[in-house]
């Protein structure tokens, strides 16, 4: 029985972790017969309406948003090591390049949670595999890309896809449901939202991640 680290970036796709994301990454680790648990930085963000998807002007903290999605059961990534799970899992969602990382403003000269890099290396260096969901495989550029040019993708968008090969990344284009999968650096990513139009098809794409991770941990 494997032991999956996941992180969260809030609730909700506009300024958090991308609901239907989340429960798929979970969904795809339980039905194996595998636990997770559930993290994520301790830090305040800028919120948005999710009915007008405008800035409200409020901001919330990301550990508290994200304990909606974990029903309560969430530890703050400042309390754990990433060697301390045998894979994680970043789902995506605009907070995956918001809060965990500031690409979606600074794009390429975007820096990393000081948390979230630290986890992310830590289980790296210990061998562990790391999934990336939808717009997550930004942070992995972010982390790993001068180092390690990871194989990732985010779907077919040129724009966010060079974006991550000026972070050192090479991007591979794949369809909503597809994987990308990188032996050597242990990563596996898949679009999800970023073209998926159905929620079957991130269920499907999130479920062939985990699968990957899986087939890693042998």
């Amino acid at each position: 029985m494997a032991k999956f680290g996941v992180i969260l970036s809030g609730c909700g796709v506009f300024d958090g972790a991308e609901i239907q994301e989340a429960v798929a990454c979970l969904h795809a680790i339980d039905k194996r017969g595998d636990t997770y648990a559930c993290l994520a930085p301790d830090r305040e963000f800028d919120t948005v309406d999710h009915l007008t998807q405008q800035p409200t002007g409020e901001r919330r903290n990301v550990l508290r948003e994200a304990a909606r999605i974990a029903r309560g059961e969430i530890t703050s990534l400042k309390d754990v090591k990433g060697s301390d799970y045998d894979a994680i899992v970043l789902p995506g969602g605009f907070g995956a390049a918001k809060n965990l990382c500031t690409f979606a403003v600074e794009g390429p000269a975007c820096s990393v949670d000081p948390d979230v890099a630290r986890v992310l290396r830590e289980a790296h260096e210990a061998g562990r595999p790391i999934g990336f969901a939808c717009i997550a495989p930004a942070v992995g550029a972010a982390v790993f890309g001068k180092e390690l040019h990871p194989h990732l993708t985010i779907g077919t968008d040129e724009a966010t896809a060079g974006g991550l090969e000026q972070l050192g990344a090479v991007h591979e284009p794949r369809e909503p449901t597809g994987v990308v999968i990188d032996e050597g650096n242990r990563i596996v990513s898949t679009p999800c939202y970023m073209s998926a139009s159905r929620v079957s098809e991130v269920f499907e794409g999130c479920d062939k991640m985990v699968g990957a991770i899986k087939d890693m941990l042998g």
